[in-house]
């Protein structure tokens, strides 16, 4: 007979009571999403149906084309920063779960999705030193509400260049090309060797010719202000660049400039469109836990930012969290909150995979976590938002049974035009659409919202932009984040849960002291617990309740206020072995129950 014996205390969240969310489906819808938000030419595979060709002149008037590319949100802008941003971390999501894409028939699709928004930015990108970042502009498209398919608004497009430089949005588009080289280095690789060499000219662009963006396309500054400037920018493509060259000069850069661009002096609590740093700090960490360094010491700065902000997440550290909602969501600010959960998701999940390939742990001000407990933190997030929340709403449109149903969206709210192709006018739009209290004609299927304010609260209404508008850079880091809960929940896809009451008979649970000593004048008692597996089937998860406990216990991951779980390294245990853990207490013993547990069947 076999038994577990577990001595650290590590950390993994809870079992959820609640049947975990259809990812497969979730995958599926977000990547939909993004054809719903195609701007141009539609192709003949077009499967939103409900949307048709637009904007087909953008930059005839400047004499540049650039037809193509998405719009950012419920709007009718394309506007370059958060596009980029977008492709970026589709890229990054399909260059660590591909492998998990393609087992769910949705690779072809996150490819696609990449592509429509990397031809698009070779369009934007015509000479070394210039690139077109923004067609129409957010004060006239806001003033109506129409589909994109009937614009009357300007389409006029803005540029940067040497005498007019917008590093960070050049950067960003630099960074997401190179990403996507890497997507489509084996598939098609004269297209990866296009996109390398527009990223190379983008990322020299960007450190030569340096300054804001939004000082140079000033329209783009009340929508996609650039808060943390351009040096985050400059060395998210410089680490992008190393990855698809493994030119040392490129990581070099990142080196030599960590500290005067921020790279290892920002400890961050965000991560978007805007402020690049965690992600800056996580890539720069999977080089150096992946051996491909050169100045350990400098990565190892990067290191601990990067854990600064996972710490942060999982409220570990002292003082500068990342707030939570009561329902337990990640809540940073009232504008459109999502985008921050899904991109501290999609971290924390890449995160977690470093830590356990490299079979490292987590260092927390507030203790050590391990790999598991980060992505499960990611994994309640993603559940939250599929519809394990207070109000059991799934906040992706189109997943579920209960989702938004008016959304932010002048395309969505407005009735297709292929249904019927009647012009709809500026203002008109918003007396007969924009109020309308019905549902959107059109299910924007995977359209990710807002999300609720920090009370879990959601008003469902279009007027109520703050939560109810999608955007692609919400959904972007989300489809790597699903696809690898996918990947994961397949391998468990044979477990059986049993009730509470069965718990007595399959997992018998003993207490004995193994020692007892005084100090200070109090009495001590050392307590070891074993917990038996006589199912014939291996026990996969445990979720132990524990009452009464007034002393430290070693060999559980604690998650929640009386419960605990398995740690990260423990994935199972056979049948008829124990798992065995120790705790130190005062008085008798405590009351220790299995409130759930999951079996792999045969």
């Amino acid at each position: 007979m076999g038994t577990f014996f577990i001595f650290l205390v590590l950390a993994l969240s809870a079992i959820h009571a609640n049947a975990s969310p259809d990812y497969l489906a979730a995958l599926r819808s977000s990547l939909l999403f993004f054809e719903g938000q195609r701007s141009g030419r539609l192709p003949a595979s077009q499967r939103a149906t409900w949307r048709s060709h637009s904007a087909l002149k953008d930059g005839f008037e400047q004499g540049v084309n650039l037809v193509g590319g998405y719009y950012d949100a419920g709007d009718n802008v394309k506007f370059g920063l958060p596009m980029a941003f977008t492709i970026t971390m589709l890229s990054w999501s399909v260059l660590e779960y591909g492998r998990d894409m393609a087992s769910a028939g949705e690779l072809g699709h996150a490819r696609e999705a990449i592509k429509w928004g990397t031809d698009y930015f070779i369009k934007a990108h015509p000479e070394p030193n210039l690139l077109w970042g923004e067609v129409g502009d957010g004060d006239s498209d806001h003033y109506c509400w129409q589909r994109p398919e009937d614009m009357t608004t300007s389409r006029q497009a803005y540029h940067i260049s040497e005498s007019s430089p917008g590093s960070d949005l050049a950067g960003e588009t630099a960074a997401a090309m190179a990403a996507a080289s890497i997507v489509f280095r084996h598939t098609n690789p004269s297209y990866s060797q296009v996109l390398l060499s527009h990223a190379k000219q983008l990322f020299t662009f960007a450190d030569t010719h340096r300054g804001r963006y939004d000082s140079t396309i000033a329209v783009a500054r009340k929508y996609y202000r650039s808060e943390s400037g351009f040096d985050d920018e400059l060395l998210w493509a410089a680490l992008w660049l190393f990855e698809a060259t493994a030119d040392n000069n490129y990581l070099n850069y990142a080196i030599q400039n960590a500290h005067n661009l921020g790279g290892t002096g920002w400890a961050m609590t965000e991560f978007s469109w805007d402020v690049k740093y965690a992600g800056v700090q996580v890539l720069a960490t999977k080089i150096l836990l992946e051996g491909r360094g050169s100045n350990i010491q400098v990565l190892k700065q990067y290191q601990s930012q990067a854990a600064f902000f996972m710490c942060a997440c999982l409220q570990k550290n002292y003082g500068k969290n990342v707030a939570r909602t009561p329902g337990g969501l990640m809540y940073t600010r009232a504008w459109n909150n999502m985008q921050y959960v899904s991109s501290a998701s999609f971290l924390m999940t890449v995160y977690s995979d470093y830590l356990q390939k490299s079979h490292q742990r987590l260092q927390c001000a507030g203790g050590q976590v391990g790999a598991g407990e980060l992505f499960s933190m990611a994994r309640s997030q993603v559940d939250y938002i599929l519809g394990n929340n207070p109000r059991g709403t799934s906040y992706m449109v189109g997943v579920g049974s209960n989702y938004p149903r008016r959304t932010h969206h002048r395309a969505a709210s407005i009735v297709s035009y292929k249904k019927d192709p009647s012009f709809v006018a500026c203002r008109k739009g918003y007396q007969t659409w924009y109020s309308y209290s019905s549902g959107d004609p059109n299910v924007h299927v995977g359209a990710l919202v807002g999300g609720p304010d920090e009370n879990d609260n959601y008003a469902d209404d279009r007027v109520n932009f703050d939560q109810s508008e999608p955007t692609t850079y919400n959904s972007g880091p989300m489809v790597g984040v699903l696809a690898r809960l996918h990947g994961s929940s397949t391998t468990y896809s044979n477990q059986l849960s049993i009730p509470a009451s069965d718990s007595v008979s399959m997992l018998p649970i003993s207490q004995t002291m193994t020692n007892s000593w005084s100090s200070n004048g109090e009495k001590y008692y050392r307590y070891q617990v074993s917990v038996k597996n006589n199912s014939p089937n291996t026990l996969q998860a445990i979720q132990l309740t524990i009452e009464g406990l007034k002393g430290p216990l070693w060999g559980l991951s604690k998650s929640g206020p009386t419960t605990y779980a398995f740690p990260s390294w423990l994935k199972a245990i056979p049948t008829q072995q124990n798992l065995v853990f120790v705790y130190i207490h005062q008085g008798p013993e405590a009351n220790v129950t299995v409130s759930d547990a999951n079996f792999l069947m045969k």
